[in-house]
């Protein structure tokens, strides 16, 4: 993965950097920062977030499979009482609405983890110890034709520092 990596000691500079990369359209842009900032998630525009499928699937996997234990159970050790039927969905319901809740909430936590790629066993390309410290990075992914549109767009915006990384 090769890109330009710029250091901003400003948020309003890397703000500007990241609107006027993403008008250049150079590539995809990834940002480092201490703490999360509203400003930078204006400027990236992430749209809307992957983990709501997870929780849905999981949702209806586990509605699903609460409905279809408690109909087994029934069909499998029948208990008749006064003609009706063996497998009834009313009483099941209670039962099918808390193995969905369980299954979505675990699916959903799971999804979390996949999607921010947690646990992460190595360094991120672009990372400096200092964008824990108060500066923010903006990362780049570029080709190298579009290396220099880069750097010249993070300089001219205000970058303490700008280094191609590999």
């Amino acid at each position: 993965m090769r890109g330009v990596l710029g250091a901003f000691r400003e948020l309003d500079a890397a703000v500007n950097a990241i609107e006027a990369l993403k008008k250049a359209k150079l590539g995809a842009i990834q940002v480092f920062t201490p703490t999360p900032r509203h400003e930078l998630e204006h400027a990236l525009e992430p749209g809307p977030s992957p983990v709501r499928k997870y929780t849905l699937i999981g949702g209806l996997c586990g509605v699903t499979f609460g409905y279809w234990i408690a109909i087994w159970t029934s069909d499998y050790w029948p208990l008749v009482v006064g003609g009706k039927p063996i497998a009834s969905w009313v009483p099941y319901t209670i039962f099918g609405f808390e193995v969905m809740v369980l299954i979505g909430a675990l699916s959903t936590v799971a999804g979390l983890f996949i999607n921010a790629r947690v646990p992460r066993l190595t360094m991120m390309v672009g990372y400096d110890p200092r964008f824990s410290h108060g500066d923010y990075g903006v990362w780049v992914e570029c080709p190298p034709e579009k290396a220099r549109n880069a750097e010249e767009l993070l300089r001219e915006h205000g970058a303490v520092e700008v280094r191609l990384e590999r």
